[in-house]
């Protein structure tokens, strides 16, 4: 359900319960705030999740690149040794 929907419910909840008489409103009334409460706190952990999810992607790919970029110098680094390597193998045949 849509954040409007339920807003709009529940205010048309709100309403009927105002036409009943004083000792079942109180009770509802009640009810209906404790749960307008409940959607509000729900929604601000929907969206500081979508948050968290958002920072974690970002994380990720720094990572991604951040492992990528190791493995191309790790690469690097093991075709220099390599070519040092065999520099002083022909070195040592003259």
């Amino acid at each position: 359900m849509k954040d409007q929907d339920f807003q709009g419910k529940l205010d048309d909840l709100l309403k009927q319960i105002d036409t009943l008489p004083e000792g079942e409103r109180e009770r509802l009334q009640q009810l209906a705030d404790e749960t307008k409460e409940r959607h509000h706190r729900m929604r601000k952990t929907v969206s500081q999740l979508q948050e968290s999810l958002d920072y974690l992607r970002l994380s990720v790919k720094y990572l991604v690149f951040d492992l990528e970029a190791t493995r191309r110098e790790n690469q690097y680094l093991r075709k220099m040794i390599r070519h040092a390597s065999d520099g002083e193998l022909n070195e040592g045949a003259d």
